[in-house]
């Protein structure tokens, strides 16, 4: 069964998602490859709360890795891509093809891109922290304006969004 809550960010309004209990969206407002509102079931502001307390840590500045079990709902290749954003540190930043080479398929870093853009577990799964080949912003499903504050934010230098 899903159940979803609504939690106030610094990059505005976050809908989180869970799957039995289990987190597996986290959706910006107007995201791009947000699915409608039906999907996520009922509201249940009980159901997230482990979530709902590390975002507001890491928002905070206290928390730089999540600890929380999720479910990654797509293909296999999203999944891997998926997983490996989450290998990516806090504050740093890496490229699509190095993301597509460090999957072992150095040719595929438009597929990575693609994946990246369907991450359903934005910010705990950090797919902001993936680069063009020039180190240049380049999409990102919540908008370029939020990829550019949760770097600067990371990095130590934020900016307002």
């Amino acid at each position: 069964m899903r159940t979803h809550t609504v939690m106030d960010s610094p990059v505005g309004p976050l809908t989180l998602v869970a799957s039995d209990g289990v987190l597996c969206g986290v959706y910006m407002h107007e995201q791009r490859h947000r699915p409608a509102e039906e999907v996520f079931g009922p509201r249940d502001d009980s159901r997230s709360s482990h979530a709902i307390e590390q975002l507001t840590a890491y928002f905070d500045g206290d928390l730089k890795d999540f600890d929380l079990p999720l479910a990654l709902h797509g293909t296999e290749f999203q999944r891997r891509v998926w997983t490996e954003l989450t290998t990516i540190l806090y504050g740093d930043t890496t490229t699509y093809g190095e993301l597509a080479a460090r999957l072992g398929s150095p040719s595929a870093a438009r597929a990575v891109g693609l994946a990246n853009g369907k991450n359903p577990i934005s910010i705990i799964v950090p797919c902001h922290r993936v680069v063009g080949s020039t180190g240049n912003l380049t999409g990102y499903g919540g908008g370029l304006p939020r990829k550019r504050y949760l770097l600067a934010f990371e990095q130590g230098t934020p900016v307002l969004l």
